[in-house]
């Protein structure tokens, strides 16, 4: 470990692991030096045994973030478990209205894809392994338990495990959005409650999912399940459902059977019929949103600096395009002889970003209000809504590519 360093990144999940993937060009053809610090011990190198596990919680990619993985040299790899969406199912429970979007129609190989956390986060840290060991410095297990602005950037405390100390020209906080070290730095952040909790879980159909999404609106909020790989022969989907408050408790505490009667009252049988479901869990819904994300040295990225309604499935994706604007910045600042933590290039790229996150945001939360509204009009407009588009192929395509992400700005690195 180094004293010093160009850059910092402050997390090793998806966001932090894709940034650095990003980086390592950059770091080659500018000589930067790039630490990465991670909480949690690194998985042991060299192992490309992979089996995908019942419980492993997934995240859908947009179509537009292939490019960018495959930009990176390691998409052959990430396809090895991915489960691509074909199609995506639209519909409103007890209304005629629906939608259906389809991958051949469009032109496209696939609308999305499906790839489990584990799955992503090993590819990632085994593409850094193999690719910049000579790069990019891992710290871990360590905290960051302490920063301070220094004249070059910042002065960093770490455990690691005992209190250590260096120097960054640019900290990246990817830490997540419970980011203790966000608080530590008083950065504040709004918060919008949406009185809603989602239920995760992964659930086996009773028959093949045929590469189909799909997105129900129910009266009490909408349903999303997301084709997945089989696992041991059975057919599995990641499930989203999204309930109010105060229903969660009845729920919850539903065996299982109990649990797949309820959710198939709430979704139908278009997807087949539910046999079993794995470990559920829950967490409040809300819009989170950091009131600064540049400072001078310092950059909030991924759920740090926004956490979404998980409704359109924008999240991962949205952060995917900070990485991307991100080391654009960084490109531009090395190329010029600039220093990586100049406010002004910081707040160029914090501008970049706030469009967008704006746009998708207000997509997110738009969408989310309108299909769960019980206003008479308004159910009677979403249902018009939803049968126009699907007989009109111009509107449908306009939602596809709102869908894949390609109407998002372009994630192709410099």
């Amino acid at each position: 470990m180094k004293t010093e360093y160009d850059l910092l990144i402050v997390g090793g999940g998806m966001v932090g692991a894709s940034l650095a993937c990003a980086l390592l060009p950059l770091a080659r053809r500018y000589q930067l030096s790039i630490a990465l610090v991670e909480a949690m011990p690194l998985p042991d190198a060299g192992s490309s045994v992979y089996q995908p596990s019942y419980d492993a919680r997934s995240t859908a990619l947009a179509y537009g973030a292939r490019t960018f993985y495959e930009q990176l040299g390691i998409w052959a790899e990430l396809s090895r478990h991915l489960t691509a969406i074909d199609r995506i199912h639209v519909s409103d429970k007890g209304q005629f209205g629906a939608t259906r979007l389809n991958a051949e129609q469009e032109q496209v190989e696939a609308l999305g894809y499906v790839v489990e956390n584990r799955w992503l986060g090993q590819v990632l840290l085994q593409h850094i392994r193999e690719q910049g060991s000579d790069l990019i410095d891992f710290i871990c297990p360590a905290e960051v338990v302490d920063m301070q602005p220094c004249e070059t950037g910042y002065e960093v405390e770490l455990s690691a495990p005992e209190s250590q100390r260096i120097g960054a020209r640019l900290v990246v906080m990817a830490d997540g959005g419970r980011s203790a070290l966000r608080n530590r730095m008083g950065i504040g952040y709004t918060e919008q409650p949406y009185g809603q909790y989602a239920i995760v879980a992964n659930l086996s159909l009773d028959r093949p999912h045929r590469n189909i999404a799909y997105e129900r609106f129910t009266a009490t909020g909408p349903i999303a399940l997301l084709p997945g790989e089989s696992v041991a022969g059975e057919h599995r989907c990641a499930l989203v459902w999204t309930l109010p408050d105060d229903e969660l408790a009845a729920v919850t505490e539903l065996s299982d059977g109990a649990f797949l009667k309820q959710l198939q009252e709430h979704f139908g049988y278009r997807a087949g019929r539910f046999i079993r479901v794995g470990a559920r869990h829950h967490y409040p819904l809300k819009l989170v949103q950091a009131e600064e994300q540049v400072r001078r040295g310092l950059v909030v990225l991924g759920n740090a600096a926004h956490a979404l309604h998980p409704i359109a499935g924008q999240g991962y994706n949205l952060a995917l395009r900070g990485v991307v604007g991100l080391a654009e910045m960084i490109a531009m600042q090395s190329e010029q002889g600039g220093a990586l933590g100049d406010l002004a290039a910081l707040q160029a790229y914090e501008q970049k970003r706030r469009k967008d996150q704006f746009r998708t945001i207000e997509f997110s939360d738009r969408t989310m209000k309108l299909f769960t509204s019980q206003n008479s009009l308004l159910r009677l407009g979403r249902t018009a809504g939803l049968q126009f588009m699907d007989i009109c192929p111009s509107a449908k395509t306009l939602f596809a590519r709102a869908a894949m992400g390609l109407d998002m700005p372009a994630m192709r690195l410099p």
